[in-house]
């Protein structure tokens, strides 16, 4: 990889397989927000730049980070995931930023995702047999994640909370895959050496990754661990295959029942004793937690988040009181 190539901007997951066989360092820009000094101050800009008080503060902080980091290019994922992404890529080309689109096929349809894929390894310059070849490496990296996913549900030696930050930085590998492969396996070795933590609760954390920096740390206390950070393993595509494979199965873009499907098989495999589902205000997520309360068959604590902040004390007693529930619930049988 050119480590000093042009930096290109995701706004999700896309194919970075093509990014990187085209000699660019892409940097996914919700990371860039959330790990700023100051996310706050990120969305505060774009709601003084004119962007309305009912957009989502992830957007706004994507707009931001953009401006923050000086990126040129951005690649605005504008079908299958946020609807207020086509909005945001036509703001930020009146700044004279380059915008290219991607778009996951409703319907989850493998020849229209495949033409989608064809293309924007065109927009590159490059052929998917390079492509291919590029992903070879950076699978290699997935699988030592799955690795310390492993390490997370089966042998119980981590921390949800730890274990899904090293999983979302795949969706990047922080601009250079050769230093996180180095990270990966130091922490993984760190981790393999530790004794069996206790566990009294199992859990489960659905939805989007969470703008709220201590929501793990909540709760993730007194025996009870998050075994299984749905969006966040999905970032590592789990399933394996060819890029067009790896990414018709990826369940994030195509909707409530393909990764309802992906989660209920997720609670039986792992012991799931409930889930936590994690919403972001003004988000059209939030309607789908009907449809996933009534697929997987576990309790399931709904949270919403807003600004980039820490628990509330509201939010704090809402947890415990969950947890205190599921306790009940096993010492009932």
């Amino acid at each position: 990889m050119n480590e000093h190539g042009e930096i290109v901007g995701i706004t999700s997951t896309v194919p970075v397989e093509i990014l990187y066989a085209a000699g660019r360092v892409p940097i996914d820009i919700n990371n860039a927000f959330i790990t700023s000094k100051d996310p706050a101050a990120l969305v505060r800009r774009a709601k003084m730049e004119g962007f309305p008080d009912t957009t989502c503060s992830w957007i706004c902080g994507l707009y931001g980070a953009v401006l923050e980091r000086g990126i040129r290019t951005v690649v605005g994922v504008t079908g299958g995931d946020c609807a207020e992404t086509i909005a945001l890529m036509e703001v930020l080309s009146l700044r004279g930023i380059d915008v290219i689109p991607f778009s996951y096929p409703h319907g989850r349809d493998p020849v229209s995702l495949r033409a989608e894929i064809d293309g924007f390894a065109e927009r590159f310059g490059i052929g998917m047999e390079r492509a291919e070849e590029e992903k070879k490496r950076l699978d290699h990296i997935r699988r030592r994640i799955h690795h310390l996913d492993r390490l997370l549900w089966e042998e119980d030696k981590a921390l949800g909370g730890e274990i899904q930050l090293l999983q979302l930085g795949s969706s990047d590998f922080e601009g250079n895959p050769d230093s996180y492969l180095v990270k990966i396996e130091d922490r993984t070795a760190e981790i393999e050496s530790r004794k069996p933590l206790e566990t009294v609760l199992r859990l489960g954390f659905t939805g989007v990754p969470p703008i709220i920096s201590d929501l793990y740390d909540a709760i993730e206390r007194d025996g009870v661990r998050v075994i299984f950070s749905e969006v966040q393993r999905q970032f590592t595509l789990p399933f394996g295959g060819t890029i067009g494979e790896s990414y018709t199965r990826y369940t994030y873009p195509y909707g409530i029942f393909a990764r309802a499907e992906d989660i209920a098989l997720e609670v039986r495999r792992r012991r799931i004793d409930g889930i936590i589902h994690y919403v972001q205000a003004f988000c059209f997520r939030g309607i789908e937690d009907i449809a996933l309360r009534r697929e997987i068959g576990v309790p399931v604590l709904t949270l919403q988040g807003d600004l980039p902040t820490q628990v509330t004390e509201t939010m704090r007693l809402r947890i415990e009181a969950f947890i205190d529930m599921l306790h009940r619930r096993r010492e009932r049988g």
